[in-house]
């Protein structure tokens, strides 16, 4: 998912066909205490760190609870909010595939959780990265709205061969945007929010690169999909961010 090279030689079928169901009975007792752990450490760590849109969404989808959430339980919370439905996927989905459910509010969840020594790092996204650094974001109106554009860009822009393009925007802002809000740095993207050792990092380390986020720079900007970021792109405002993804066009993405 959202690698720099895009390919679209071979057909990917529709969305549909990559959703498998959740089985959360199956999840074991360590499954749900690796998710506790998790949680705990990360919702410490990130402490006013992380936009407050975030925080809200931890309220409101009630993932404090004990335990791996269950994808109805959320689902009776968020679709009714802001049309948004979680879904369960065995692993990555091709880019055409996750673009195309983005364009239609949909959002692929792992129905796996790392194991206990792979707590501070996973290449692949489970079901914390997914559940726990995407979804509270989604309960906010104008972002969710936003996150639908970026699939709907996504999905024209890899039509025309320029997959990469959707991928980058959509890596230095759902991903691994930063945003100032009441003048402090704060973290935006979901891999960062879902991340103990690259919160750390993106915020605070003097050897990376953190330079202003534009949606031209973002197209433009390469990323690591496979370790820690070099360099950030930062915003004046969540609320900034928001504005100029939902500005851009498909026309306008494929000219940057």
């Amino acid at each position: 998912m959202l690698q720099e090279t895009i390919s679209t030689d071979q057909p990917v079928g529709r969305w549909q066909d990559y959703v498998v169901p959740q089985c959360w009975e199956a999840f074991t007792d360590d499954d749900h205490a690796v998710w506790d752990l998790l949680f705990a450490r990360q919702i410490e760590l990130l402490g006013s760190r992380v936009v407050s849109p975030f925080l809200d969404g931890i309220d409101l989808l009630k993932l404090s609870h004990p335990g791996v959430p269950d994808v109805e339980g959320l689902n009776a919370i968020l679709t009714p909010r802001t049309g948004w439905t979680t879904v369960a996927v065995p692993g990555l989905v091709p880019d055409e595939i996750f673009f195309a459910m983005l364009g239609e509010r949909v959002f692929p969840v792992g129905n796996f959780i790392r194991r206990r020594e792979q707590l501070d790092y996973l290449e692949a996204p489970d079901c914390f990265h997914d559940m726990f650094g995407h979804i509270p974001m989604l309960a906010h109106h104008d972002y969710a709205e936003m996150a639908e554009h970026i699939g709907r860009l996504g999905v024209a822009a890899i039509a025309a061969g320029e997959g990469h393009r959707a991928a980058r925007l959509y890596w230095h802002s759902v991903e691994f945007g930063l945003a100032r809000e009441a003048g402090e740095l704060k973290i935006l993207g979901a891999g960062l929010a879902s991340s103990f050792g690259e919160s750390h990092l993106s915020l605070e380390s003097d050897a990376v690169e953190r330079l202003p986020f534009s949606v031209e720079r973002a197209v433009n900007t390469p990323y690591k999909h496979d370790a820690f970021q070099p360099r950030y792109l930062v915003s004046e405002s969540l609320e900034r961010t928001i504005a100029e993804v939902l500005a851009l066009t498909p026309e306008e993405l494929l000219n940057l």
